[in-house]
């Protein structure tokens, strides 16, 4: 704030001169912003003066001057100063300062050719150095591997059984909850087309190959993505946020060895035994609506399911699932180590690590229908 040597006066004055064609507006008084918040016509005033460019402004009378009308006369003034303008030097270096903090002007916003190559290199080049990065974090993982086996007495049990512990058998409600509800939907929506056609036996067939090749590893990983990925990416975030990675480091623990290691070996155990588990339960919920819909008793549904499903299904199923884990705890391992130390990007890296893990799974899942499309199908 800045005050001249006059005596001050105890409130902001505005008031507009005719002189004869011209209008010529003078301001005196305190203009400080608790006068003018007391006074809230007089930033409409301003306003209305400061649409006519050609007006003459007199601010030789005000006698205190803060921050805040400063900026208030800047704004009326559309951030350009008048061309006939009476301030003291005082005064007029306050509004000069809002001047040079003023926003630099943009340039053009249209389309250009240039801006858009340039903006899809920019991402070419992000992807590539995430890429770049993941791979590097894999062969990692490969040396740490090869050297537990020369160095059995090394490997971190206590970690990866509780990791097995929190993704796996913690994992087991959500999962047959889903997977039994997933079978009765998939039951009752098949059992109304089977009855058009008197097939209603084939209800078997459709959901022994569709639960224990498809869905049932795929609903397990998107789970467990969703449930224990997230969980590991915040995990390692929260140890980035609070320098337990950089004390790590200071004393010679290898991240790999003792973070990434145990997530990747718990999950690549625990995800094919939680796709039987949930492909068992669908199998149940679907069999439960398949007595109730279509009289086929839960005897001849056992009975006829291993003559329907080739046992190679379910060798497939267990494979992609042992995949499904290994993606997902990489994933999940790098985005952590992705992570600022602070709250902002432990919510966006662990929000894109779901995402991320979750179109992995869905990718790798379309892989292995194609690669395996002829086998075990009867």
């Amino acid at each position: 704030m800045i005050r001249s040597d006059h005596n001050p006066k105890s409130q902001a004055d505005f008031e507009i001169k005719q002189e004869g064609r011209q209008c010529s507006v003078h301001l005196s008084g305190d203009w400080t912003l608790s006068n003018v918040a007391i006074q809230p016509a007089l930033q409409h005033k301003l306003n209305q003066a400061a649409e006519n460019s050609q007006n003459s402004w007199d601010l030789r009378q005000i006698n205190v001057l803060d921050n805040i009308t400063a900026l208030m006369l800047w704004r009326a003034w559309r951030q350009t100063l008048p061309t006939q303008l009476d301030i003291k030097p005082k005064h007029l270096r306050l509004i000069n300062k809002w001047q040079s903090q003023a926003m630099p002007a943009t340039g053009d916003t249209g389309f250009s050719f240039d801006k858009t190559i340039n903006h899809f290199e920019k991402i070419a080049n992000d992807i590539f150095a995430q890429l770049i990065s993941f791979i590097t974090m894999l062969g990692q993982l490969l040396l740490d591997t090869g050297y537990l086996l020369r160095h059995p007495g090394d490997i971190p049990w206590a970690e990866i059984s509780v990791t097995t512990y929190e993704a796996g058998v913690r994992a087991l409600g959500i999962t047959s909850l889903v997977g039994f509800l997933i079978g009765i939907v998939l039951s009752y929506l098949s059992a109304l087309q089977l009855k058009l056609f008197g097939a209603e036996i084939y209800i078997i067939d459709i959901l022994g190959i569709s639960v224990i090749r498809e869905l049932g590893p795929l609903l397990a990983a998107i789970l467990v993505a969703g449930r224990s990925g997230s969980a590991m990416t915040a995990q390692i975030g929260i140890m980035r946020v609070t320098e337990e990675l950089d004390a790590l480091s200071a004393m010679g623990i290898s991240h790999s060895l003792r973070l990434v290691l145990p997530k990747v070996a718990a999950l690549s155990l625990t995800m094919p035994l939680l796709s039987v588990w949930t492909s068992a339960m669908a199998l149940f919920g679907g069999m439960f609506s398949a007595e109730n819909t279509l009289d086929i008793s839960y005897q001849q549904f056992f009975l006829k399911l291993p003559d329907v499903v080739p046992v190679m299904n379910l060798y497939i199923g267990l494979g992609k699932s042992a995949v499904f884990g290994l993606m997902i705890a990489l994933i999940a391992c790098y985005f952590g180590f992705r992570i600022k130390p602070n709250t902002e990007s432990l919510g966006n890296e662990t929000t894109n690590s779901v995402v991320a893990a979750i179109t992995v799974v869905i990718m790798v899942d379309a892989l292995f229908a194609i690669l395996f499309m002829d086998v075990g199908m009867p």
